[in-house]
């Protein structure tokens, strides 16, 4: 029973034994050394690769600088599992192209010298030769293809390194691309259209707001603008259909054409001209409000008032909406409820405003109308005896 035991507890010991050493012997490992060229003098920024045997990229590293004039050219590879493996490097016309196998310890190569091209082919040549078992003596003379090998090598590194200077450019590419859209288009990036008293507008993002003023992130930076200068907040959407495209060879010249004006409104008194103390003058009461009902349309509404000393007749306020950046606009106009007049004529209207009347308008814009990126508005109206 004893020897049972014994046999068993020896058996234990060697499976654990041997699982350690194989786990040991699995473990990975570190490859490192200094390049020097043939002067031997150190190899700064250069690119080394590490190539497992079918020629796939297993690690690349930098040789390091110097510090303080001394020293570079170091390099190091971690982490590397045992096996066979190249380094390869490439600095002017010199090169390396160097077995390299990692075993149970950490491999330390020391200096690893650059030399040309016709040498490299020639050791690598020389290496086959002696490494197999000898020739026979009637043996074909074996003739080496010079740098095969290393060309591939080399052509694997150069479109590597190609491919991931096109992935920069790129991606360097999108982001002047997304500069350039946000200049030509502040929808872009922000959605609000401050609308100040003096008639100036300041696209933006609001950061914080209170009772007295807003802080507002614009493309030329941050402004604080006094709540008491802002008529209104418009929230701007923009569709991609909506987008306008520049060439790029007139980009960074083009401005959007400028919002098209109306005429100044015709009147009929001749006396108006003459004498604007007695001339009906309708000015907007307030700010206009924007909602949108159930059914998606957006209806504006505000208040006229003639302010005055004459009726006027007709009022209206014509809406002058901006489709897109390119200056497409669309007008629609809208009669202010005052009170009625009837001219000698029969004519019987309820767009009257007498001195100091005032009267509300609705304008509804339906949702097939398409959205827009702005307006402005004129008030006309008419002057009968």
């Amino acid at each position: 029973m004893a020897k049972r035991s014994l046999f068993k507890h020896s058996l234990i010991t060697m499976i654990c034994a041997l699982f350690a050493t194989n786990l040991f012997a699995q473990d990975p490992k570190n490859i490192s050394g200094t390049l020097v060229d043939a002067d031997g003098n150190n190899v700064v920024q250069t690119t080394i690769l590490l190539l497992s045997e079918d020629g796939t990229e297993v690690q690349r590293t930098e040789t390091s600088k110097k510090r303080l004039g001394r020293g570079g050219g170091k390099f190091e590879f971690k982490k590397i599992m045992p096996g066979n493996y190249k380094l390869e490097a490439e600095s002017g016309d010199a090169g390396i192209n160097m077995p390299v196998e990692v075993g149970d310890d950490n491999i330390k190569l020391g200096d690893v010298a650059l030399t040309s091209s016709a040498s490299a082919d020639s050791q690598a040549g020389e290496s086959d030769t002696t490494t197999s078992e000898g020739p026979g003596p009637n043996a074909p003379e074996f003739t080496p293809d010079p740098g095969k090998d290393y060309i591939l090598n080399e052509l694997s590194f150069e479109i590597k390194k190609m491919t991931a200077e096109l992935k920069y450019l790129n991606e360097e590419l999108e982001n002047l691309k997304a500069l350039s859209k946000m200049w030509i288009n502040p929808l872009a990036i922000y959605s609000k259209e401050i609308i100040m008293k003096n008639g100036s507008a300041v696209f933006g993002k609001v950061v914080y707001q209170d009772e007295e003023s807003l802080k507002v992130e614009t493309l030329v930076g941050y402004l604080i603008i006094n709540r008491q200068d802002v008529v209104r907040i418009v929230d701007n959407v923009v569709t991609e259909e909506q987008a306008e495209y520049v060439p790029e060879q007139v980009r960074d010249s083009y401005t959007p054409p400028p919002m098209p004006k109306l005429a100044e409104p015709q009147y009929t008194s001749a006396e108006r001209g003459g004498s604007r103390k007695y001339s009906a003058n309708c000015v907007l009461v307030g700010n206009i409000s924007e909602k949108k009902d159930a059914q998606g349309n957006i209806v504006f509404n505000g208040e006229i008032k003639n302010i005055g000393g004459r009726r006027s007749d007709f009022v209206k306020v014509d809406f002058v909406f901006r489709k897109n950046w390119s200056g497409e606009t669309k007008t629609l106009t809208t009669f202010v409820r005052g009170g009625y007049h009837t001219f000698d004529s029969g004519i019987t209207t309820d767009a009257t405003l007498l001195p100091g009347a005032t009267g509300a308008f609705e304008l509804y814009v339906p949702h097939d109308f398409g959205s827009f990126i702005g307006y402005s508005y004129v008030i006309d109206w008419e002057e009968y005896e």
